[in-house]
């Protein structure tokens, strides 16, 4: 095979390859789901991008969620700050980084009480509407 041959056969393949890279959307909501170990229960939480929620005496910022378009394999992640805030003592950094909805166990929050996992991301209601 000639060298333009090569050539052009590889950019064909990094154009192929370009292509099929899945983009994600960037939405405004995290969808989340707790379990507070004490009590048992589970709660779903629903983290508007750059505002802050409580879950217990944790504190969950989103700082980004993002979602793969329905046509590819499904993902969402959202890259999220979490502290622990107790009255009298400073906020503790538990978690600061990204969570995966298909991969739960690989970045969850795990804590002595509290459990915190990625569900899904999606638009505010009013723009569902």
């Amino acid at each position: 095979m000639t060298r333009i041959g090569i050539t052009a056969l590889l950019g064909a393949g990094a154009i192929v390859g370009l292509a099929a890279a899945a983009v994600a959307d960037p939405y405004l909501v995290a969808v989340l789901q707790g379990l507070d170990k004490v009590t048992a229960r589970v709660s779903t939480i629903e983290a508007p991008v750059g505002q802050t929620v409580s879950f217990g005496t944790l504190e969950i910022i989103a700082r980004t969620c993002d979602k793969r378009p329905p046509e590819e394999p499904p993902e969402s992640a959202a890259f999220l700050d979490i502290w622990e805030v107790r009255p009298g003592e400073a906020a503790q950094s538990l978690f600061r980084g990204w969570m995966f909805a298909s991969s739960p166990a690989l970045s969850a929050l795990e804590h002595p009480v509290y459990d915190v996992w990625m569900l899904d991301c999606h638009a505010p209601e009013e723009e569902t509407r």
